[in-house]
């Protein structure tokens, strides 16, 4: 493993965190795998190229990368030791041979200068205790001409999931900081197109994505799945049994128009980000 410094979320992402979520691999890839082929077409990776995939997780869209390059490799880092072995066991599963893990922080970490084509991500960007090192760290590991592409969350505000939160709110806080910390820390574009430009990157967009997110098979099963996602469970363990109830009753209520004979499913946003690494 090589340096971490953002020690607050290997602490989480290597806790109850990653394990819920190595645990609970194809439940989170069902709410997330909707915004795979955004990044996909958007990187724009060839057969032989060399891509990097930033908080790989469990390893889903970093495998679909690496049977895109089918004669290039794949490279998947994260902070969680959990989900990576997740990740290596899923790759063996499929016989994927180009393709390596490995326990990192993207921030610091000792990146091949030049090493790789493109850098991808599905929602592993918002968490960097420093953006700005982040990005130029992740900038030094791309050719001239190198492509980012990655999806992060937009502001809760209108959304499926933030009516959901948004009910809940009554009873304890949201569980994600306002815009410009957690989760959302990249839901202004504004701030995104700024932090790139500063680390060296040109030809930033932002698009606006939409896709259906799968939480559970009905509304008991989903309503389950949210109490138990880490932000949510910290909340609910901040208050009192009485209004953990509230929380969670109203929890179920809001999902309730969500639910279909398919699932309970909301519809999703996420901020496309394209950018290149100058020429």
């Amino acid at each position: 493993m090589s340096q971490i410094v953002n020690a607050g979320q290997a602490e989480a992402w290597n806790g109850y965190e990653g394990e819920h979520w190595a645990g609970h691999a194809d439940r989170y890839d069902a709410v997330n795998s909707g915004f795979n082929r955004f990044v996909l077409d958007a990187a724009a990776i060839g057969e032989r190229d060399r891509v990097v995939d930033i908080g790989c997780g469990n390893g889903q869209l970093t495998r679909l990368a690496a049977r895109t390059a089918r004669s290039g490799r794949v490279h998947g880092i994260d902070l969680s030791a959990p989900m990576l072995a997740r990740a290596r066991s899923r790759a063996a599963e499929e016989g994927l041979a180009n393709m390596t893990f490995e326990q990192a922080d993207a921030q610091v970490h000792a990146f091949p200068a030049g090493g790789f084509d493109a850098a991808i991500s599905r929602f592993g960007v918002m968490f960097f205790a420093d953006p700005l090192a982040a990005f130029t760290n992740i900038g030094r590991a791309l050719l001239p001409g190198g492509r980012l592409a990655f999806v992060c969350m937009t502001g809760l505000e209108g959304t499926d999931l933030g009516a959901v939160f948004g009910v809940m709110a009554a009873h304890l806080p949201r569980p994600t900081g306002p815009d410009g910390t957690g989760p959302t820390s990249f839901a202004d574009p504004a701030r995104v197109r700024q932090v790139l430009a500063e680390a060296g990157f040109g030809e930033v967009e932002c698009t606006l994505v939409e896709a259906d997110q799968t939480w559970g098979r009905d509304l008991a099963d989903a309503a389950g799945f949210i109490r138990d996602w880490g932000p949510v469970r910290y909340q609910l363990r901040q208050v009192s049994p009485e209004a953990a109830t509230r929380a969670s009753d109203a929890l179920t209520a809001a999902l309730r128009p969500f639910a279909r004979p398919e699932g309970v499913r909301l519809r999703g946003t996420a901020w496309l980000v394209t950018a290149r690494r100058p020429a």
